[in-house]
């Protein structure tokens, strides 16, 4: 913990050279899950050449890289510093929301750097609680709360949220969440097309919206340049849900979230197994669900 502190000390042109160093190490040297990164590039650009699956794997290097820097370096930025790193371009259209006195849900994804989206919505009038799932390890999951909670948002474990929302059911705040994970148990997930693949979906957050008629928000992320990102609400979702299909909200999501993997595709996490379960091993349990 005290080197972390030490780190998050240190200027950011600094720890990008650190980034730097640590790119070639990552991309060239350990080639951290290099195969894992390739197939889920060529499954899900078919069309691309060789040449620009290539060139989106060193992209995503370097997204992961910078990542990680960033990530050690919130509790050691200031607010100011922060608001000029994440712009979001129309808080307006969620703080109408908020205002009316109600949560509203906002789904993000692994894409550039969401763990500095909460702490920036702070900042900017909007209280958040970052839901996440718990780490393994004890102490990284003390040092990512500790980082999560910079400048006030809420972290919450995915586990507790049911009585998280019973505790505060009506205190004004986004629910953050990060949907585009890969559940728990696949069985019960919501599947769908995604990126050329059948891909499960947790349904909960659609049950959340739904069972509490809470607006949803997608939260697009997108680097401007290093270091600068802006971060865009799209509304996908506004109660009563009684019209709407059962399943559609995940779909507004999926198609999002696929709107910007394919303008800024690099910068999503290819190295996370997304898509290590497969439908049909579980499709004797879907059918009954369904």
């Amino acid at each position: 913990m005290v080197i972390v502190n030490l780190l998050a000390k240190l200027p950011l042109w600094f720890l990008y050279r650190l980034s730097d160093v640590l790119y070639g190490l990552i991309a060239y040297v350990i080639r951290y899950r290099r195969a894992v990164i390739t197939d889920n590039l060529r499954q899900s650009f078919p069309d691309r050449s060789d040449a620009d699956i290539a060139r989106l794997r060193r992209g995503f290097y370097r997204n992961f890289c910078d990542l990680l820097v960033e990530i050690i370096k919130l509790p050691g930025l200031s607010a100011d510093e922060l608001r000029r790193r994440v712009h979001y371009t129309n808080p307006e259209l969620v703080r109408a929301s908020l205002e009316a006195g109600k949560p509203v849900i906002g789904l993000a994804s692994h894409h550039c750097n969401w763990e500095w989206l909460p702490a920036a919505a702070t900042l900017y009038g909007m209280p958040v609680d970052s839901v996440y799932k718990p780490l393994h390890n004890a102490f990284f999951e003390q040092l990512m709360v500790r980082i999560r909670s910079t400048f006030g948002p809420l972290p919450v474990p995915m586990g507790k949220l049911p009585r998280q929302m019973a505790i505060d059911r009506n205190r004004p705040r986004i629910i953050a969440l990060v949907a585009d994970q890969m559940p728990d148990r696949p069985e019960n997930a919501y599947w769908t097309d995604f990126m050329n693949r059948n891909t499960p979906f947790y349904p909960g957050l659609e049950r959340l919206a739904r069972g509490q008629q809470l607006p949803v928000f997608y939260i697009e992320m997108v680097r401007v340049r290093r270091g600068y990102y802006t971060a865009t609400f799209t509304q996908i979702g506004t109660p009563p849900y009684s019209e709407l299909a059962t399943g559609e909200l995940i779909e507004r999501y999926r198609d999002a979230l696929t709107n910007t993997l394919e303008k800024h595709p690099a910068d999503w996490l290819w190295s996370h197994k997304r898509w290590k379960h497969h439908r049909e091993k579980y499709d004797r349990v879907i059918t009954k669900l369904e």
